[in-house]
């Protein structure tokens, strides 16, 4: 979003979604926060949502799903028992892989992709065969050198996440396997409403608004935010 005083910078959102045993999402606790250098204020609100949530369903599997980002996976791992690559970015590297099979062709370069991105998510094992083979396609260095540097990118990516690629397993126990709803909050929480053309915000008025659209968004929030203003009052100062 963009600032009257720093231009743009990088506003967060989290998701906390609820899942049945069939692995259908039942309800999202959304959470938004203005841009801040370390995150350390927006963690710490996650981390107090986590653990209203965990205090409620105790009996409950926590997993975590996110991109390859290393930030994502140093806050994640803290409080999951399962991590989950989301798989559209894991899917999204295959593209290096087909051109580089099949560069002149573009209907081989799909089919391939369509056919592997099935092996991905319903095979077991289909990912550490995946990694041996764009391994040896790399080693092989018979490409250009754009081909090749997107390959290396490709064969890093799955060196490094191969422990949470496991799609057929997760799928068996429904889990999730997409950070879809953290992905579209990007866009309903914040893009849709402060990044409209010629917007710029102040960093009280940008955290107001956001508060406002996670309680709009966050089922039952907003009621529950009023019954506790009833309840309580408001502190004004004097």
């Amino acid at each position: 979003m963009l600032l009257c005083d720093t231009g743009l910078r990088e506003t967060m959102v989290g998701t906390i979604s609820l899942y049945d045993a069939l692995g259908e999402r039942q309800h999202t606790i959304y959470i938004g926060a203005t841009p801040e250098y370390g995150k350390a204020s927006f963690l710490e609100r996650l981390e107090r949502e986590i653990g209203r949530t965990k205090a409620r369903y105790p009996e409950a599997t926590y997993i975590g799903i996110a991109d390859g980002a290393a930030s994502n996976w140093q806050f994640l791992n803290r409080h999951t028992t399962q991590q989950v690559l989301d798989f559209y970015h894991a899917s999204g590297y295959l593209g290096a892989v087909a051109v580089a099979l099949y560069p002149k062709d573009l209907t081989q370069q799909q089919q391939w992709l369509n056919q592997t991105c099935h092996q991905l998510k319903h095979d077991s094992g289909a990912a550490a065969q995946l990694y041996e083979q764009m391994r040896e396609l790399f080693q092989s260095q018979r490409h250009p050198q754009t081909i090749q540097d997107n390959l290396s990118a490709a064969v890093t990516y799955f060196q490094n996440h191969l422990h949470q690629m496991n799609y057929a397993f997760y799928r068996d126990q429904h889990y999730p396997i997409g950070s879809g709803v953290t992905e579209a909050a990007c866009k309903t929480v914040i893009k849709q409403r402060l990044c409209c053309s010629g917007m710029r915000w102040k960093e009280a008025g940008a955290a107001v608004v956001l508060s406002l659209r996670t309680l709009v968004l966050t089922s039952t929030r907003w009621n529950q935010f009023w019954n506790k203003l009833n309840q309580y009052g408001f502190p004004v100062a004097s």
